[in-house]
């Protein structure tokens, strides 16, 4: 693929309405990610993000350094001592540190509304930015959520759209992983017959009540298999609190995801970042995991901000990055975001596929406290499913070609450049793995 410049970070304002209107859905959803947590541990930048809007979360206390940096950064915030300098985390993938930080702020700090912040500020000081950095939140659903809707209700024996007939773009011989908030069965859904996973939970199966963001891995497995119907889809259950997971783990869980050899992962999450600098874990992990694999593609979300600011693991060069298509197929989706660094436009409002049977109770304004009722199918919105649609359509090339995951990804994205949407950039819609190779 032709690379996208590697960002290098700039100002990190605060997204959203500045109106500070009560009812905006990030403060609900970032309101849901809290209360999964313990008190204290999750951030919000900045202080005022109910008015202002949320920049991102991150962990309280704790703070990412890259290996080679450890020592310094710990003499420097014990005030010459290294070891006054906080705790190094153990675990993580190598490369990178998690530094708990030490319970005394250094007197020459500069001030900031928590110690977290301040360490951050006095780190830019003496090392520059991006040697020291926030250990953000990465979540399915919430500041900039993936979905950019919850779950709609569909009238009974509505069929997927889009869904292609099984034929020699069907995938088979492919394996996707989709790192989600894991899997449940949708027995009706016929074009899910030998997908697996693991169980999400936020869905309670005996009372049939569906939590916030379940169902979102099994829709997005469903529009895997509605573009290639025979790829072989396991779905991992990562973001399992409110949808969320910070970096170090997700890195974690990247890299032992390597051990199962997927062709194709299809990520529907990501985050903004403190001065738009690349997500530190998850820069070390495709520094050195993910570029070590011949062939490997990493699909991921743009997000749904409306913003042509950064979205990690999106915005990495070696990502392939993908926005939202409205319903018509040809205007840039209202909620997508958008700017240099997407690689490609698909689908992504208004598609129906695979969900969960039983009652969802809203949580977001203007619908919150209203109930509404599955029978295995929905309709969503979102960078969170245009995203799949890519992974299907490479997986579907594969299948037709022999080609590898990054060789397909290459050979599709250069078709999206040949057929752009005015005003929106390259796109790729659900019949284009058979289109791209050509008669």
């Amino acid at each position: 693929m032709a690379e996208k410049p590697k960002p290098d970070g700039d100002s990190n304002q605060p997204k959203g309405d500045p109106k500070g209107d009560p009812k905006r859905k990030d403060i609900s959803q970032i309101d849901l990610i809290l209360s999964e947590f313990e008190d204290g541990v999750v951030e919000v930048w900045p202080e005022d993000w109910r008015t202002e809007g949320a920049g991102y979360l991150c962990r309280a206390g704790s703070v990412l350094v890259r290996d080679t940096d450890l020592d310094r950064v710990m003499t420097a915030f014990g005030r010459g001592r290294r070891q006054d300098g906080g705790t190094a985390h153990e675990g993580g993938i190598g490369g990178v540190t998690r530094l708990d930080l030490p319970s005394v702020v250094p007197d020459e700090a500069p001030q900031a509304f928590s110690p977290t912040q301040r360490f951050l500020e006095f780190a830019d000081l003496l090392f520059g930015r991006g040697v020291v950095t926030p250990l953000h939140l990465f979540y399915v659903c919430s500041v900039s959520p993936c979905p950019a809707t919850e779950p709609e209700e569909v009238p009974p024996g509505i069929p997927p759209d889009p869904l292609l007939p099984a034929g020699a773009t069907d995938g088979r011989g492919v394996k996707v992983v989709v790192l989600d908030v894991g899997w449940t069965p949708a027995p009706a859904a016929y074009w899910l017959d030998g997908v697996t996973g693991e169980p999400e939970p936020g869905y309670d199966p005996v009372t049939q009540t569906i939590g916030p963001y379940a169902g979102h891995g099994t829709f997005i497995a469903g529009v895997v298999r509605s573009i290639a119907r025979n790829t072989e889809v396991v779905v991992k259950s990562y973001f399992d609190k409110a949808g969320a997971a910070f970096e170090d783990d997700l890195a974690v869980r990247l890299d032992e995801v390597l051990a199962e050899s997927p062709d194709i992962i299809s990520l529907s999450a990501g985050t903004s970042t403190r001065n738009n600098l690349p997500s530190l874990s998850l820069d070390v992990f495709i520094e050195t995991r993910l570029n070590r694999v011949n062939g490997l593609v990493l699909v991921a979300a743009a997000g749904n901000e409306n913003s042509r600011q950064y979205f990690w693991p999106a915005a990495f060069p070696e990502v392939v990055s993908v926005g939202a298509l409205a319903e018509n197929g040809r205007d840039k989706a209202s909620f997508s975001n958008f700017g240099t660094w997407v690689d490609v436009y698909s689908p992504g409002e208004n598609l129906v596929n695979a969900f969960l049977t039983g009652t969802y109770t809203c949580t977001e304004p203007p619908n919150t406290g209203t109930t509404r009722t599955f029978a295995e199918m929905a309709r969503w919105s979102g960078t969170s499913f245009s995203t799949p649609l890519v992974a299907g359509l490479i997986a579907g090339r594969m299948s037709a070609t022999g080609e590898s995951a990054r060789q397909a990804a290459d050979a599709l994205l250069a078709y999206a450049l040949t057929q752009p949407a005015p005003g929106v950039g390259p796109v790729l819609l659900p019949g284009d793995a058979g289109a791209s190779i050509g008669p």
